[in-house]
């Protein structure tokens, strides 16, 4: 996606302090590793359908990539209702979900402080290509218990 190159951007770079214990996957039950993949797919895509998205990217990618979380929210949630139920995947959500939205406001308010400037939204792209990888373990978990999650 990226039409800038990162090392133009090191200037830019910060420490979003990414929650590692929240999606350890060894440590949460299955309800909460669903509940985590489904927040942070949920923030990943509000930050891309947002109006300050970068204008840099190529359109139809990300296009194609709001489409494939949108897709994957959807199944996390039916995922949710079939693990929990309706009044125990609202309760699963709130706990563990809390740090990653902590995480997200910081990469809102530094977009916000960079003014949106293209090099800050390359930093964000790569602390999200970031996230993505330090949740492995958390998918790997759930995907050998149902064999039928795809990853981000």
């Amino acid at each position: 996606m990226s039409m800038i190159s990162p090392f133009f951007c090191l200037k830019d770079r910060k420490d979003f302090r990414f929650p590692r214990a929240t999606v350890d996957g060894s440590q949460v039950q299955k309800a909460q590793a669903i509940a985590v993949l489904h927040e942070m797919l949920q923030q990943v895509f509000n930050l891309l359908s947002t109006e300050n998205s970068s204008v840099t990217w190529n359109t139809t990618l990300m296009d194609q990539l709001r489409s494939g979380l949108h897709r994957q929210l959807e199944d996390l949630d039916t995922c949710l209702v079939e693990e929990m139920g309706e009044e125990g995947s609202a309760l699963a959500m709130q706990h563990p979900t809390l740090a990653l939205k902590r995480y997200f406001q910081g990469i809102r308010l530094y977009l916000k402080e960079k003014k949106y400037s293209d090099c800050a939204w390359e930093v964000v792209r790569v602390e999200i290509m970031r996230s993505f990888s330090s949740t492995r373990a958390l998918q790997e978990r759930l995907r050998n218990n149902d064999g039928d999650l795809r990853s981000p």
